[in-house]
């Protein structure tokens, strides 16, 4: 032991471990012998406390290093900036009085991930010397915030391009929906590595190109590129998507072959496959092949049993889940509370909604849309305004699954009210919204509201007026007696008419779209009627 009488000394416990090492550090400063010692363990504590997010107390114990080299102040910046405290990052590099392009790229790196691209600039610019490291850290900065043009500035001007740099520009076009650009700057590549090949088949697939995805990895392969298990969760994602379960099972056998089966993130993957291929009893097998604790994989397989109908199924999965000590996330609780939903089970979703409150998740977007559907669906519309008012962070699912709750409800007043706030707020609607409303004034009787919602929404360019808004509208009219302005409606519609369109709870598969409307052709002189009168003419 280096300091055994120095520890029998101590009076009373230490408060921490900083508080010990300050204390023999101070003790032996009088011999020289010991000060290359008391800082390698301060070194090796504060790489500890660091490594436990514990921030002012790693900062204390360099504060005690003498002459701490540049290696372990970046660190510090580094968990400083990882911990969004850019203030307390950005004073220590300015009082440090050596740094290395290490420490430049990885301030400018901290202040992109804290949302300062203006100092990043800055300090980009006065740079003494910048590798490639530099550049490609500020063309992601620069992709991050969508200033694509510049990030291409910045790519040409580059020095020297490696790989990593073509692949920053390759996630950073698909990041920002570019996704034509990105495929032509993947075809000038003279050199592509696994994150190349993975960047795109990932991009395509999270742009709804799936096939096309997998038509890349097939190239990958002939190429000779050995993938990874970033490689293979992207490409099992993109057959789920595709519903392509040949390709599938075939590359679920390479994933044997190669002994990727018991990655975490690839069983999820496989698991959401063959659900999405509605093949229960393989998602079952690949989760009972061994003991999971990752909350991804669980999540995976209840919300499989829901995909497939299955939903007590997937009630007794998140049961399991929590007496096996796992902790359900946010896709956890909306997944099973989508089940509860479907059976109209409100005392176990009151359970659910219990544990969520447990957990801290109660008041989270993703959750409460859920529960608002649930309660909305089940009856308890006040129930589900206050769960919509309790929410942190409103996001468009929110607005419109209250909007959507009270058209369920014939609650018109207030879903124009709340439409109202939520413009106010800077929410912008879309066309689920505009449906909710137009379905609000019709189960309300509010024909002069419906007229001018769908003025208002018809003249608005950023949304798509579709069939199910001249349904709604149709139906306002109907309901009101205004049958000959209802068939001119029909008539000028610039699609042509189905014969039936209805909105049927029972058809919502997703919860998240908000679309389960109730049945709008009840009334006499129905839209059915009109609209086969419209296609017999």
């Amino acid at each position: 032991m280096l300091f055994p009488s120095a520890f029998r000394n101590l009076k009373s416990p230490p408060k921490s471990i900083f508080t010990t090492f300050t204390n023999l550090s101070k003790s032996f400063t009088h011999i020289a012998n010991y000060s290359k010692p008391i800082a390698f363990s301060l070194n090796s504590v504060f790489s500890n406390l660091l490594k436990n997010q514990k921030l002012d107390e790693a900062r204390a114990v360099l504060d005690q290093i003498p002459s701490p080299i540049v290696h372990l102040s970046t660190k510090m910046i580094v968990g400083y900036t990882e911990s969004y405290r850019l203030d307390d990052a950005l004073k220590l590099f300015d009082k440090m009085p050596v740094r290395d392009t290490v420490c430049w790229n990885s301030m400018i790196k901290g202040c992109l991930g804290c949302g300062d691209l203006h100092i990043a600039l800055k300090l980009f610019d006065g740079m003494p010397e910048r590798n490639v490291v530099s550049w490609t850290t500020m063309i992601n900065g620069y992709m991050q915030f969508g200033r694509v043009e510049v990030a291409e500035c910045l790519f040409r001007e580059m020095p020297t391009r490696d790989v990593a740099a073509w692949n920053s520009m390759i996630y950073g076009y698909f990041f920002n929906g570019r996704v034509d650009d990105a495929m032509k700057l993947f075809e000038e590549m003279s050199r592509r590595n696994v994150i190349t090949w993975t960047s795109m088949i990932s991009g395509l697939n999270q742009h709804g190109r799936s096939d096309e995805a997998l038509f890349v990895f097939q190239q990958m392969v002939v190429s000779g590129i050995e993938p990874t298990s970033s490689t293979f969760s992207s490409v099992i994602t993109a057959c789920a998507n595709a519903l392509d379960l040949g390709l599938g099972v075939q590359v679920h056998a390479l994933i044997v072959m190669l002994g990727y089966s018991f990655d975490a993130f690839i069983t999820s993957s496989l698991v959401t496959f063959y659900a999405n291929c509605k093949q229960i009893d393989n998602c079952c097998k690949i989760f009972n092949e061994k003991l999971h604790i990752n909350v991804v994989i669980w999540t995976a397989l209840l919300t499989g049993y829901g995909l497939n109908h299955k939903h007590e199924d997937a009630l007794k999965v998140f049961s399991d889940m929590i007496k096996s000590g796992i902790l359900p996330n946010q896709s956890s609780f909306t997944s099973t509370l989508n089940s509860c939903c479907e059976l109209e089970a409100l005392d176990r979703g009151k359970e659910i909604h219990a544990t969520a409150i447990k957990l801290g998740l109660g008041t989270d977007a993703f959750v409460a849309n859920s529960l608002i559907v649930l309660y909305s669906k089940c009856g308890y519309l006040k129930d589900g305004v206050v769960i919509f008012k309790n929410i942190g962070e409103k996001n468009i699912v929110s607005w419109n699954s209250i909007i959507v709750g009270c058209a369920q409800h014939g609650c018109g007043k207030w879903a124009h009210t709340i439409f109202t706030r939520m413009i106010r707020v800077g929410v912008d609607p879309d066309e689920i919204t505009f449906t909710g409303l137009l379905s609000a004034c019709s189960h309300s009787g509010m024909l002069q509201k419906g007229r001018c919602f769908f003025e208002y929404f018809s003249r608005c360019k950023a949304i798509e007026v579709k069939l199910e808004h001249y349904a709604c509208m149709v139906d306002i009219l109907g309901r009101n007696g205004k049958l000959e302005e209802a068939e001119e409606l029909v008539k000028n519609m610039p699609m042509k008419a189905n014969t039936t369109h209805h909105y049927d709870d029972d058809d919502d598969d997703d919860d998240d779209d908000v679309t389960g409307f109730q049945n709008i052709s009840e009334s006499p002189n129905s839209l059915e009627q009109l609209l086969v009168k419209h296609n017999d003419a």
